[in-house]
């Protein structure tokens, strides 16, 4: 007896020691194969405007991490009754579970039950494969009792909570909330919770979505389960079985509207940040853009209009676009192309040759910083020859001279070429470097935006932002603030600006921009507020009359914005046979649907004096002169024609007395002269030149009149033809007109 006893003490004390050193191995082992880096879960990073609204999801998986204190307790009893009855008692593994699952299988003759723990499962899905084999069976009970000692019940439930899938995409407790009931983890009801706990067993054979019955008979076991561990009482329980299944699906959607925006936000998350692509799909994060939803998607719905993109390929052209908030730097909408795909072509950084729109930045505002030129300084257009450049007029025609603004207006080449030879290239260059546009290039076709390897329209909206923000320029962005998984700020946006232009000379190109829009090439369509802008197109030279690409970049009194078309690749079959308008109704139909825009009007900053609007030289042809008397009773003529509207033209009165012309003087603004007469039988004859004293320039001579003192004698011209009395005869060479 004794000798037994010592037997069984025996095999009791090796039971022990081996345990001892079993359990040793097991914690060792633990300590080998757990990679806490692996319980990092995969989650989406959420994308919401300024206001807090969610706009979109960037991911891998759809998948939003909740911590245990968010999930309510029901439902966390729903997944312990279903999954694992005895969870808050184990240490990982179960022996009993075990036991009872080897007990079925063996009389079943089949594999019917599993003996896994909730910790077992978190385990099998984030640290192995799902291989059945012993050794596999082997880690996972390893690295389960380990999870048990490192972590509480709470942390381990909530790891596997967020990591299982529910199905149609579905990854953690959050995401399935929101995808089969459209709330909140922390809103969902008894039922709710209990139809989701009966997913993770068979996602698709359960899916409430596609066979509704046997989800509710799912539900409706898990419901009598959580009755059976004492979660809810019989009434409860009936009471839920009750109702029937009530969805509102969500599915998350990629709204291919907001695709080029998030490439937007992935490069700048890269650039700035240093955080991956791969990093920002599956890191959690929340980032705060200065998106405006609406005016993005109007933007990808212009993008799909086939009216605005004209050319000759079998393909329809591409395009960009770019819209910012003048005060922030904060981008509105940035559309990369017409079927922009998630790492494609982003054309809004795609560099492209501006044309005519390079000329604000690169010509007139440099011009106007040097101080020798005003709005409304005469400029030359003529044909010239620079070394061998011969830049020409789109039309053909040339005036001599025209002013600043005339030749902004109507985007006037050679004008643009002659005045960026007069302040230098090099001078030109320190501009476009401050705006963010630095060039190589050293010829004069900088003025006309032919430029070696061009700009992009980000660029463009960062030069043309300048003009609208008192001479400085501000940096675009898209990433307002982010947020990591732990909801701490890593980052928010800085307001970047440099001082480019005098006050007055931004006021002042804004001015003349604006003429660009009312009165020139950029005046094709209507506009619902004020805008200043420039059209640009890049000619094809392989094609007669056929272009590379066309732009409008412009601005309202808030948003900068700038539109390019073109292909990615012209060639002679493909290429645009259009030109500037389409871009030009393209950026005003996209700004035309903005609410906060509607009759905005630009206002002119403290400080500055405002730009006068042209004065136009009109025809004069109806002189007339007639009899009067003028101071001390002397004999006089009283000149009289039809003057202008616009009170501030001038009229210079010329005389001509034997083939000699002596200015008389000049009148502002009426149509009336009186001239005293130098003696009793003769006087002169008379005519008026209009004359704008904004540009200095002087309009066509009128018709001459002659007059004597009396009626009838001495009325003829030179060739002796009596010319009635009052009337005006035509005398002297015309000179030519300058300008419309």
């Amino acid at each position: 007896m004794v000798k037994k006893s010592l037997i069984a003490l025996g095999i009791l004390v090796g039971s022990l020691i081996i345990g001892f050193f079993a359990y040793l191995f097991i914690i060792m082992a633990g300590d080998y194969v757990i990679d806490e880096k692996d319980l990092v879960m995969d989650s989406a990073t959420i994308l919401v405007n300024e206001k807090g609204e969610k706009i979109t999801k960037i991911y891998d998986k759809n998948r939003e991490l909740v911590s245990i204190n968010e999930i309510p307790k029901y439902v966390q009893e729903a997944f312990v009754a279903t999954e694992d009855t005895r969870f808050y008692e184990h240490h990982g593994i179960d022996p009993r579970a075990i036991s009872r699952a080897i007990y079925k299988d063996i009389l079943a003759g089949s594999k019917v039950e599993g003996g896994s723990t909730l910790t077992q499962q978190l385990t099998k899905n984030v640290f192995l494969s799902h291989e059945k084999s012993w050794l596999r069976k082997t880690k996972e009970a390893i690295i389960a009792i380990n999870l048990e000692r490192r972590y509480s019940k709470d942390k381990i439930l909530e790891m596997y909570l967020n990591q299982i899938y529910f199905g149609h995409g579905a990854y953690g407790i959050q995401a399935a909330a929101k995808t089969y009931f459209n709330k909140d983890v922390s809103e969902l009801t008894v039922e709710e919770g209990a139809l989701l706990a009966g997913l993770p067993k068979a996602p698709s054979y359960y899916s409430p979505i596609q066979h509704p019955e046997a989800s509710k008979k799912r539900r409706d076991l898990v419901l009598s389960l959580m009755e059976k561990q004492n979660y809810l009482t019989p009434t409860e329980t009936v009471r839920a079985q009750g109702k029937t299944i009530a969805l509102n699906v969500y599915e998350e959607q990629r709204n291919p509207a907001y695709t080029s925006y998030i490439d937007m936000v992935i490069r700048e998350a890269r650039e700035k940040y240093h955080i991956s692509r791969e990093e920002l799909r599956q890191g959690g994060y929340k980032i705060v853009v200065p998106m405006d939803p609406s005016t993005q998607t109007n933007a990808y719905k212009a993008f799909q209009d086939g009216r605005y993109f004209v050319g000759t390929g079998t393909e329809k052209p591409e395009g960009a676009l770019v819209l910012m908030d003048s005060k922030s730097g904060g981008l509105l909408a940035v559309q990369g192309g017409r079927n922009f795909i998630t790492g494609g072509l982003n054309r809004a950084v795609v560099n492209r040759q501006p044309g005519s729109t390079f000329k604000p930045v690169a010509v007139y505002g440099p011009a106007l910083e040097s101080e020798k030129y005003k709005p409304y300084s005469m400029i030359k257009d003529e044909e010239l020859s620079y070394k061998g450049y011969e830049p020409k007029n789109y039309n053909g025609k040339y005036l001599g001279e025209v002013s600043m603004v005339d030749a902004i207006t109507h985007s006037i080449n050679a004008s643009a070429v002659w005045l960026l030879n007069e302040i230098g290239v090099s001078n030109s260059k320190s501009y476009l470097e401050k705006l963010g546009m630095p060039i190589k290039d050293k010829g004069l076709g900088i003025a006309l935006g032919g430029i070696d390897d061009g700009v992009t329209p980000l660029q463009m909206v960062q030069g043309y932002a300048s003009f609208l923000n008192e001479g400085k320029t501000i940096k675009p962005y898209v990433i307002t603030k982010i947020y990591n998984h732990d909801g701490d700020l890593i980052g928010k946006a800085k307001k970047e600006e440099k001082k480019v232009w005098a006050k007055q000379n931004a006021w002042y190109m804004t001015r003349m921009l604006q003429q660009v829009v009312k009165n020139g090439t950029g005046s094709d369509g209507p506009e619902n507020m004020e805008i200043a802008g420039k059209t640009g197109t890049t000619n094809y030279p392989d094609v007669e009359h056929g272009n590379k690409d066309t732009w409008f970049v412009g601005y309202t009194p808030q948003i900068v914005g700038a539109v390019w078309t073109g292909y990615d690749k012209t060639t002679k079959k493909s290429y645009l046979n259009s030109g500037s308008a389409l871009p030009t109704l393209l950026f005003k139909q996209v700004v035309n649907q903005i609410p906060s825009q509607q009759g905005l009007t630009f206002k002119k900053p403290d400080g500055v004096k405002d730009l006068e609007p042209p004065i136009e030289l009109v025809a004069i042809d109806d002189l007339r002169a007639s009899f009067g008397v003028g101071d001390f009773g002397m004999p006089s003529v009283k000149l009289n024609w039809t003057p202008s509207k616009d009170k501030r033209l001038q009229y210079k009165i010329y005389s001509v007395d034997e083939g000699k012309t002596t200015p008389v003087d000049t009148v502002k603004g009426k149509g009336e002269y009186t001239a005293s007469g130098k003696n009793l039988f003769t006087l002169p004859d008379f005519y008026v030149v209009p004359y704008n004293p904004l540009t200095k320039e002087a309009g066509r001579p009128s018709n001459t009149v002659s007059i004597s003192f009396f009626p009838g004698f001495g009325d003829e011209d030179k060739h002796g033809k009596k010319v009635e009395h009052g009337k005006g005869k035509k005398k002297g060479k015309k000179k030519k007109k300058k300008h419309d």
